[in-house]
């Protein structure tokens, strides 16, 4: 059980590793302006494709469409909560409220992560390892263009690479208990669980990251193609994993 538990952790480690290297990328490459708007778009693609292809889904096997419905509004209130909590916080640290809220984004995207790989690995380790590496690539892209666009707004390096480690974290704790947790809770418990995290997800990607990646005003070519592509990349994984 124990060895078990040490190899979710490791798996969970994975897609924080994305999101870690793309932050570190973004420090050592200086991209225009409009680069980093069409990336962010990109990232409201995946966001918009694991909501679409794998969170909902995924509830909709357990729980009842009103169900979905009362947990996605629980989990989208919840993000004004947040709002709030980075408003105060990005007073202190530098930069725009939305250009924080990107990394609340990012961090719902972890969690979700976590929570799937745990639940994930509790069904069969292979899966686990699946799971982890598939979302180990598709983090990268999100991880750059936050920490690139925290960079725009003049925020600190040790902020920005604090910041990037920072929301990484969440998805061991997430992890641990879809593994300990959730793999033994009722279907519908985890099926609202993800309805929620769908919820803060998508208010935090419509809200903030899309408007953060339209300030930069990039080439509509540019921010609909990553965000097509962004999008096409999440479903093709999940249909590599059998729709898993």
């Amino acid at each position: 059980m124990l060895t078990d538990f040490l190899r979710v952790m490791a798996f969970a480690a994975l897609p924080a590793v994305g999101n870690i290297g793309g932050v570190l990328l973004a420090e050592m490459m200086r991209p225009p302006r409009w680069v980093n708007g069409a990336l962010l778009h990109g990232a409201a693609g995946i966001a918009i494709a694991i909501v679409a292809v794998e969170l909902v889904p995924r509830s909709v096997e357990s729980v009842a469409m009103w169900g979905i419905g009362l947990a996605f509004i629980a989990g989208a209130i919840a993000s004004l909560g947040l709002a709030r909590a980075v408003d105060s916080f990005s007073k202190q640290a530098g930069g725009s409220t939305g250009a924080w809220m990107v990394y609340t984004a990012i961090m719902a995207d972890l969690i979700s992560d976590g929570l799937i790989i745990g639940a994930g690995s509790a069904a069969s380790l292979e899966l686990g390892v699946f799971l982890a590496s598939a979302q180990l690539v598709a983090n990268v892209p999100g991880g750059f263009a936050a920490s690139a666009n925290l960079r725009k707004q003049g925020v600190k390096r040790q902020t920005r690479l604090l910041a990037g480690i920072g929301v990484s974290l969440p998805i061991f704790i997430s992890a641990a208990l879809g593994f300990l947790v959730l793999r033994n809770a009722p279907d519908m418990v985890q099926g609202l669980c993800l309805a929620a995290i769908a919820g803060l997800l998508v208010a935090a990607t419509i809200e903030d990251l899309v408007p953060e990646g339209d300030a930069p005003r990039p080439p509509r070519w540019s921010s609909t193609i990553a965000m097509a592509i962004g999008f096409a990349g999440i479903t093709a994984l999940s249909g590599a994993m059998g729709g898993s």
